[in-house]
C-alpha cells in the first residue's frame, strides 16, 4: 500500500561461492583420508559430512533487479487530496519524476558489490510499484507502474542485458494491476484493482499466457461489498486455489474481507468477512487484507492485514472457507510478507521494524526474531533469495532512496541486518542526475 510516512559503505561477509570451494576442498581432504581406513568406514564417514557441507552451501544470486522511478523530490510533502484522487500531472509535477527503469546491481562479495550493471528505461514515471515477489522459472519479470495502470514485462534470461518484451495497459474494463504470480503452467495470474476506471468499481483476476495474451479474466465483484479491491495474492496450486487480499492502495475506502478463487477457471469460490479476534480489536473492526502467503507445505495459507492482524484460512480445500485471526503483530502498519523455510517474515513499517515468526503450528505463530531499522526509515518491500539466506528492503523516508540487506536464519528464523546497502542518488546513465525510488526488488536465480 502507498504511503509517504547516506551513503553507507558496503561490506558483506565472505559470499557462499568462496565458502563452498572451501568446503570443497574439505571434502577432497576428508575422502582422501577416509579412502585408507577401508570401504566400509569410509561410507559411514561420508555419509555423516556429505550432506551437511552440501546443505551449508546453497548457490547465491550474483544479481538484484530493482524496479523504479526517477525522482527529483522524492520527499516531497503530497496533500491528502493528491493521495486520495491524484492527478497525474501534479504527482509528478510534485515528485519531480522522470522514467521507470529497471536496474541490475552486482551483488557479489568484493569490490563490485552494489555496483550498477544496467539500467534500462521504460516509460514515463507516476508509480513504479510492484513486481513478481520472486524471478519466475521463465526468467520473464512483470513491473506495474501502477497510478499510471501500465505493465511492463521484461525478458531477464541474461541477467546483464534485460529486455522490455511487451507493455500492458487495461484488460477490457479492469485496469490498475497490483501483484504477479507465476503458475505451473507458464502462465502469469494478475490482481487488476478497479474496473471502470480510477476507483471505480471492484476489480478482478486476469490470467495472461506466456506470449502476455488473456487466457481468461473474472470479477471480485459481490453484491454487499462494495470496497472490495483485489490487492495480492497467493495460488495453492495443489487444492486448486487462489486466496487474495482486499485493500485500496491509496487508502480511498476500508475493505474487511479475503477471497478464494478455484485456480483452474477463477470461479469465485467465496467472500470471507475478517473475524473479530478474541478479546476484540484496538481498532473498530480488522480491515485491508493485504498479502496472503502460503506456506512450505503448499496448502496453509496466512493472510496478513495492513493493521497488522494475521489470519489462517480454515476448509481451503472446500467450498466454506472461512478465516480464524490467529497473531497480532502488535503494529499498526505492516506491510509485504514472505515465506522462507517454516518462517513467516513480514515488514512493520510503522515500527521501523523486521519480524519474523515460526508458523510450523500456523495456529498459533509465535516471534522468534526481530530487527530494527532506524526511525527514519519505514520498511516496506521484502524480497528473499531463492536458494540462500539474503533479504532486500525497500520502503518509505529515508529508505525511498535507499535499499537494504539483511539475513535470516533458514533452520531459526533469527534475521541480522547487514552494513550493506544501495543508494539511489547517483549520476545514472541515461543522463538522469540525482535520486530515484526503489521500489520491487528481485534476486536472481542462482
Amino acid at each position: 500500500m502507498f504511503a509517504r510516512p547516506s551513503q553507507d559503505a558496503s561490506t558483506v561477509p565472505m559470499r557462499r561461492n568462496d565458502l563452498g570451494r572451501c568446503q570443497s576442498l574439505r571434502t577432497v581432504s576428508v575422502v582422501s583420508r577416509c579412502m585408507a581406513w577401508g570401504t566400509s568406514l569410509c561410507i559411514a564417514v561420508l555419509a555423516s559430512v556429505v550432506p551437511r557441507i552440501a546443505g551449508a552451501a546453497p548457490a547465491s544470486s550474483p544479481y538484484l533487479f530493482v524496479w523504479a522511478m526517477e525522482s527529483k523530490h522524492p520527499d516531497a510533502p503530497l496533500s491528502m487530496s493528491e493521495l486520495m484522487s491524484p492527478n497525474l500531472a501534479t504527482w509528478r509535477r510534485t515528485l519531480g519524476l522522470g522514467k521507470d527503469f529497471l536496474a541490475v546491481f552486482d551483488i557479489q562479495q568484493g569490490a563490485s558489490f552494489g555496483k550498477l550493471v544496467t539500467m534500462l528505461p521504460v516509460g514515463e514515471a507516476a508509480m513504479a510499484h510492484h513486481t513478481n515477489y520472486a524471478e519466475p522459472p521463465n526468467d520473464v519479470l512483470y513491473a506495474n507502474d501502477w497510478l499510471a495502470s501500465r505493465t511492463y514485462v521484461f525478458d531477464l534470461h541474461h541477467p546483464v542485458h534485460p529486455r522490455l518484451l511487451r507493455q500492458l495497459g487495461s484488460v477490457g474494463a479492469y485496469g490498475y494491476p497490483h501483484s504477479f504470480v507465476y503458475l505451473a503452467n507458464g502462465n502469469t495470474l494478475a490482481t487488476f484493482q478497479y474496473s471502470g476506471g480510477y476507483n471505480h468499481a471492484a476489480g478482478g483476476l486476469v490470467e495472461f499466457d506466456p506470449h502476455g495474451r488473456v487466457v481468461r479474466a473474472a470479477s471480485a465483484a459481490v453484491p454487499g461489498h462494495a470496497n472490495i479491491r483485489p490487492y495480492s495474492l497467493a495460488v495453492a496450486a495443489s487444492l486448486d486455489r487462489v486466496v487474495t487480499g482486499s485493500a485500496d492502495m491509496m487508502g480511498a475506502q476500508v475493505s474487511h474481507v479475503a477471497q478464494v478463487w478455484r485456480l483452474s477457471d477463477l470461479k469465485l469460490i467465496k467472500t470471507m468477512v475478517l473475524p473479530q479476534p478474541p478479546g476484540g480489536w484496538i481498532d473498530d473492526e480488522p480491515a485491508d487484507s493485504s498479502e496472503p502467503r502460503v506456506l512450505a507445505d503448499g496448502k496453509t495459507v496466512l493472510v496478513p492485514t495492513f493493521h497488522c492482524g494475521l489470519f489462517l484460512v480454515r476448509n481451503l480445500a472446500t467450498d466454506s472457507p472461512t478465516l480464524q485471526h490467529v497473531y497480532d503483530f502488535g503494529y499498526r502498519i505492516c506491510e509485504v510478507p514472505l515465506v522462507a523455510g517454516d518462517f513467516l517474515v513480514e515488514t512493520m513499517q510503522s515500527g521501523h521494524a523486521v519480524v519474523s515468526l515460526d508458523v510450523r503450528d500456523p495456529e498459533h505463530p509465535h516471534e522468534v526474531s526481530r530487527i530494527l531499522l532506524p526511525p527514519d526509515e519505514y520498511p516496506h518491500w521484502l524480497a528473499l533469495e531463492p536458494d540462500g539466506d539474503r533479504l532486500a528492503i525497500t520502503g518509505y523516508g529515508a529508505l525511498s532512496t535507499h535499499l537494504r540487506f539483511a539475513t535470516i536464519n533458514r533452520r531459526t528464523g533469527a534475521l541480522r541486518l547487514e552494513p550493506a546497502s544501495i543508494d539511489f542518488t547517483r549520476a545514472w546513465p541515461d543522463g538522469w542526475q540525482g535520486s530515484a525510488i526503489p521500489h520491487g526488488a528481485v534476486f536472481s536465480n542462482p
